[in-house]
């Protein structure tokens, strides 16, 4: 039975958490006290060092002697019901898909155990529940963080190669990608060039001619460009819900008339100026090349390698799409959208810039060989608001944007990729892939490290009884103390920056909290029960995961541009409604 005093623990270890919540929320939202850039600053050092050093607080001092193998089991079994169910579903319901199976199994299985999970438990339960608390966020960090990145990177890899080789993927016999691309999140244009060897197709993935950066740098050298135009991004990236749900369109200029007639043997290969941009083949809205200027004339540069002749204008006249033209309006500084992520440690998310660049290299007199570039990018107009995605979209599980995509008309007026089966590269040119993005996504994560060196530390230290030298162990102390409270403010901080606490739609929201709150629980209460869980163990598995939504998760999603609004609902409602429910649980299993 619980008891008043029970009660006030409860209360004592969470009010000073919503206390510093709702400062956060105030100084932005009533007192204006902080502006969008200085609350990039206060998350970024959330980010990069307060939660970090949380982590590796609670981790290093956890005897991992003493884990709770049974209640592991536990948690580790309703991982896998969830994430077998939702394989199966996928797989036989034409309602099922990739975004969906992420998002359903975030919102499932990853609560937010490291900043509400441990107070709340130890409030109810006592010292040895907070133990728990860490036990699962080690698994968190090192096994379930990192099978969502590899969820997510396999997304990107997919959308990258179906759009780029429709046709021709599975002919694809190995993937490069460049050092300085950690990501297929989108996020940052992409081109590919295409080679081909003995019949079979090499590709290599790099960062566009378009970024910025790379454009100066051509301009300080003498190539030919043009003016850059401002990003629609803040350079700050912490908080976000405007962005597109639709991928950034990465077009394949790769003919694959061309290589079709390689492959029957014989002519030379007929590629030209006017098949840059892949108007027959790209599954997305054509991009237009960067260098096309409003006075009628084109200019081509190519890495560095000399200028091409200047082509009819007239070949850059997409005739498909709406968005794209020399009349098309350009952001100027003043229309950037206020978008910021939240948490996001990645120093190489710079914000993706409007411009293109455009190039190809010639191989046509070797029909042994084939190469092509392509430099695709962000297309103007195609971004819609919140507001207008929320209001075109039914609450279903189809794969719309997707469906969409497949069913735009090519420049012929031919339906692209209708009743056309998708081919995808052998099993182990993608796992390779999938596999280098996300050590490449880990390695710049401060969270890996943290979580890797605590638990390496806590193995040492309880091993031989080594304690951490006071200098260093009161400097870690000094900011891994303000790592709880920190966290809870650059929550407030993202509730008061966002337009709509429910930015999903009631009824999304509805479900997404029903999954959060409900199925969770019921799926971790079956697997404790069956791993043999009884008594307090049972009610602290049933409780922690009732907790609200995890950031990790969102962030993520935002990354990746897959169902960021759920994810973002689940969290600012789920830290609304969370004490009340998960006192509901703790009162009716203390029954």
């Amino acid at each position: 039975m619980i008891t008043l005093l029970d009660f006030y623990h409860v209360m004592t270890a969470m009010v000073p958490l919503y206390v510093a919540m709702v400062a956060a929320y105030g100084s932005v939202k009533w007192w204006k006290i902080f502006s969008p850039d200085q609350c990039s600053g206060i998350n970024r050092f959330v980010a990069l060092f307060a939660v970090p050093l949380l982590s590796f607080h609670f981790i290093a001092s956890n005897n991992p002697y003493e884990m709770n193998l049974r209640f592991l089991a536990a948690d580790t079994l309703q991982k896998i019901i969830i994430l077998i169910v939702l394989a199966v579903w996928t797989y036989v319901s034409k309602r099922g898909c990739l975004e969906w199976t992420i998002t359903l199994f975030s919102l499932s299985t990853l609560p937010n155990t490291l900043v509400m999970g441990i107070p709340l438990l130890k409030g109810m339960y006592g010292e040895f529940s907070g133990s728990l608390m860490v036990q699962i966020v080690v698994l968190q960090c090192i096994i379930w963080y990192t099978l969502m990145l590899f969820l997510f990177e396999y997304r990107g890899a997919r959308l990258l190669i179906s759009e780029q080789f429709p046709e021709t993927a599975g002919s694809i016999v190995s993937i490069h990608v460049d050092s300085d691309v950690v990501s297929l999140d989108g996020r940052q244009p992409l081109e590919t060039e295409a080679e081909i060897k003995d019949g079979k197709l090499h590709v290599t993935v790099r960062k566009s001619n378009a970024s910025r950066s790379d454009i100066f740098s051509r301009r300080s050298q003498g190539f030919a460009s043009t003016t850059p135009r401002p990003s629609n991004l803040t350079n700050a990236e912490i908080y976000s819900l405007q962005s597109s749900r639709n991928p950034t369109p990465r077009g394949s200029s790769f003919n694959h008339t061309d290589f079709y007639s390689m492959m029957a043997g014989g002519r030379n290969s007929n590629f030209g100026a006017s098949d840059v941009f892949g108007f027959s083949t790209s599954r997305g809205p054509t991009p237009r090349p960067s260098n096309y200027e409003e006075d009628g004339k084109a200019r081509f540069h190519h890495g560095g390698t000399g200028h091409y002749p200047a082509p009819n204008p007239g070949m850059f006249s997409p005739t498909g799409s709406k968005n794209v033209g020399a009349n098309a309006k350009r952001p100027n500084g003043n229309e950037r959208e206020k978008d910021l992520h939240m948490f996001v440690w990645s120093a190489n998310a710079s914000p993706v810039s409007d411009v293109f660049g455009g190039g190809h290299e010639y191989g046509a007199h070797d029909q042994k060989e084939l190469r092509l570039t392509v430099s695709p990018g962000k297309v103007e107009g195609h971004r819609d608001n919140q507001e207008e995605l929320l209001a075109k979209d039914e609450f279903s599980f189809g794969n719309g944007g997707t469906a969409e995509r497949d069913n735009m008309n090519n420049q012929n007026g031919e339906k692209v990729g209708e009743g056309k089966p998708r081919t995808m590269p052998s099993a182990s040119v993608m796992t390779r892939l999938i596999l280098i993005m996300v050590w490449r996504k880990l390695i710049r994560n401060p969270n890996t490290y943290s979580s890797l060196l605590g638990l390496a530390w806590s193995l040492v230290s309880f091993k031989w009884n080594v304690e951490m030298p006071a200098i260093i162990a009161k400097s870690i102390a000094i900011l891994s103390d303000a790592g709880l409270g920190m966290a809870m403010f650059s929550l407030g901080l993202f509730m008061a920056l966002q337009p709509r606490m429910i930015a999903c739609g009631n009824s999304i929201a509805a479900f997404a909290m029903a999954v959060r709150f409900l199925t969770g629980p019921a799926v971790m209460a079956a697997a404790s029960i069956l791993v043999g869980l009884r008594g307090v163990l049972l009610r602290v598995a049933i409780v922690q995961a009732a907790l609200p939504q995890g950031i990790v998760p969102f962030v993520f999603a935002k990354e990746y541009n897959v169902h960021p609004d759920i994810l973002s609902t689940a969290v600012i409602f789920g830290m609304l409604v969370a004490l009340p429910i998960t006192l509901v649980y703790y009162i009716l299993l203390g029954l």
